[in-house]
């Protein structure tokens, strides 16, 4: 199997890829979108890429790739992140570099501890700290095992902004898998009618049928200031009777429905 992750090696999203299948040949691209893209043209059977973090929030990128191509969430892994500050130098350290979610999740510390370094995003924690190697005055955010990986001096551990500091990071392939009975389902739904009720009548088709949602979130449909998709994770298969009958319904009341998967929870 053919398993798509973030590179170089010793990212988040290869933890989370060995995690889920030990053996699988991993791939690594330089950002999630070729990742889903490769998946998407076949070259891949499938790729591991993060949707949200508990800290930073949904990964803004891999929402809007996820709803504009032909492929489905096959399932999901839930990852504890842990951030270490790791240099070459234990000196003054006068840039700090990492993935932009990273960065964010860390920006308390930086602010306290590092107030007048220079804060660079790059691709990935692991090419930030390919790239601390090479500059003495460079720091990187990164897993512990990372610093390691690249011959780096870990300076400070546990840095993000809170001590539960999960990914969650989505399985995404071609098909749909079959239902387990402990299923959830990722939808995107645009309304296209600024209307009083709009969402609170796409909502109530889930509520006159007990279906619990587990996220929603809006993102801009970038078609105007104030028009957005709705992203929605319910528990469920599509499947499922109740879950097809709120499909339904929502479809009257909206001009777009895009399911993005159905999957055993994690």
């Amino acid at each position: 199997m053919r398993l798509g992750v973030l590179g170089p090696e010793g990212t988040f999203s290869e933890k989370a890829a060995r995690r889920w299948s030990p053996k699988a040949d991993l791939v690594y691209f330089g950002d999630f979108e070729d990742i889903l893209r490769a998946v998407e043209s076949g070259s891949l059977d499938l790729g591991m890429v993060p949707l949200e973090n508990s800290l930073e929030g949904a990964v803004p990128l891999v929402m809007d790739v996820l709803l504009e191509l032909d492929v489905k969430i096959a399932g999901e892994m839930s990852l504890p992140v842990r951030h270490c500050l790791m240099s070459q130098n234990p000196g003054e350290i006068k840039v700090i570099i990492s993935h932009p979610q990273p960065l964010g999740q860390c920006r308390k510390f930086i602010k306290e501890h590092y107030p007048k370094a220079e804060v660079r995003a790059t691709g990935s924690t692991s090419h930030a700290a390919k790239l601390a190697q090479e500059f003495p005055e460079m720091a990187a955010i990164a897993g512990a095992d990372t610093a390691e990986k690249y011959g780096l001096r870990i300076l400070a551990r546990d840095i993000q902004d809170g001590i539960d500091n999960v990914t969650r990071f989505a399985l995404v392939g071609k098909e749909i898998p079959e239902p387990t009975g402990r299923d959830k389902t990722s939808m995107v739904v645009y309304l296209d009618r600024d209307r009083p009720g709009a969402l609170c009548q796409v909502l109530q088709e889930f509520s006159l049928r007990s279906i619990n949602l587990t996220r929603v979130e809006s993102r801009p449909s970038k078609r105007g200031l104030g028009d957005y998709y709705f992203y929605i994770d319910l528990e469920g298969h599509i499947s499922d009777g109740h879950v097809q009958g709120a499909l339904v319904g929502i479809k009257r009341n909206a001009a777009e429905v895009k399911v993005l998967g159905s999957y055993p929870r994690a």
